[in-house]
């Protein structure tokens, strides 16, 4: 009897199973076509001096390699996609978990309309909102006019004229875009922090800064690495909001590395250099990859940290 129920057992663990991996197939069809082909065939591109069109014929070894590390303006652009990165960055990251902390407050009325109002950049096509903001900080846009209307200055600001502001305004409008959802990921860090502790910490008579000092920010630390890493790698990603805003100018100063393919790839003058934009790609893949692994291995620290000391509040009385 025992057995029979087992073989009973079995067939039915192999058809969930089967109709699991029916329903898998289809994503996984999706993912080797549009993503591990593309990955793949990138690398391979990258050794020929290829326009995009017709075989493969014209093999040339790392000679796109060669030309890459000696083109400036290839470092101009990785430069220029650290600087936004670290901007970017460091604002939206410390900005969101302000919001994120005012907005998790049990006495703030009406938490959700405010959350929403955070959030609906983020959903929000990012070609159109750099279309937008290059209209707002335009020469006759509604920034210079309302500094002008209001005496801070007396002409307008050449916002995207001028390089180093240019960049500014890029980081600020980047960070504006994305703070929402890194919000979301904060609130959600708070939330799990036990109500308990809390309440031990106002009975042994903590106020709201030592509060937040030995008991909120300690326990976001894991949450946070985990923000620094995703926050980071997407930001070294940005394409859509420069080619809108600035793309690239002036001057090149706010080109960055994925602009910097685009405009090889798909060349507006002259062939297009499908071998070299790839080659390009690759390098922003390995550069991604290498930084993941580091700010992976801040994440797994800092975790692994959490996990062996346990939460230390100290209350200073």
């Amino acid at each position: 009897m025992n057995k029979i129920a087992k073989q009973t057992i079995s067939k039915h663990t192999k058809k969930r199973y089967i109709w699991a991996y029916l329903f898998i197939l289809p994503q996984v069809i999706v993912f080797l076509g549009l993503s591990l082909y593309p990955i793949i065939m990138s690398y391979v591109y990258s050794f020929y001096d290829w326009s995009g069109i017709g075989p493969l014929t014209d093999f040339i070894g790392f000679d796109n390699y060669k030309n890459v590390f000696t083109e400036e303006k290839f470092w101009n652009a990785f430069k220029n996609t650290f600087i936004y990165t670290s901007g970017f960055t460091t604002i939206s990251v410390s900005v969101a978990l302000i919001l994120a902390l005012i907005l998790n407050s049990p006495n703030l009325k009406g938490r959700t309309i405010y959350r929403t109002i955070y959030f609906l950049p983020v959903v929000t096509t990012t070609a159109i909102v750099g279309i937008i903001m290059k209209n707002i900080f335009g020469n006759q846009g509604l920034i210079n006019q309302v500094l002008v209307m209001v005496g801070v200055i007396d002409q307008a600001i050449p916002w995207l004229v001028n390089p180093f502001t240019a960049m500014i305004v890029l980081i600020i409008v980047g960070s504006w875009k994305e703070i929402g959802i890194i919000m979301i990921y904060w609130l959600t860090g708070l939330q799990m922090i036990p109500k308990e502790l809390y309440e031990a910490a106002k009975i042994d008579g903590a106020g709201h800064w030592q509060t937040l000092r030995y008991i909120t920010l300690p326990m976001l630390a894991p949450v946070g690495a985990t923000i620094l890493l995703l926050t980071t790698v997407s930001s070294m990603r940005v394409f859509d909001l420069v080619k809108t805003l600035t793309n690239g100018g002036p001057f090149f100063s706010t080109e960055t590395l994925e602009l910097y393919i685009y405009r090889f790839a798909f060349a507006s003058e002259g062939p297009s250099q499908v071998g070299y934009a790839s080659t390009v790609g690759v390098i922003l893949g390995m550069t991604v990859f290498i930084i993941s692994l580091l700010l992976g291995w801040v994440v797994m620290k800092v975790n692994r940290h959490k996990n062996k000391n346990g939460l230390k509040v100290e209350v200073e009385k």
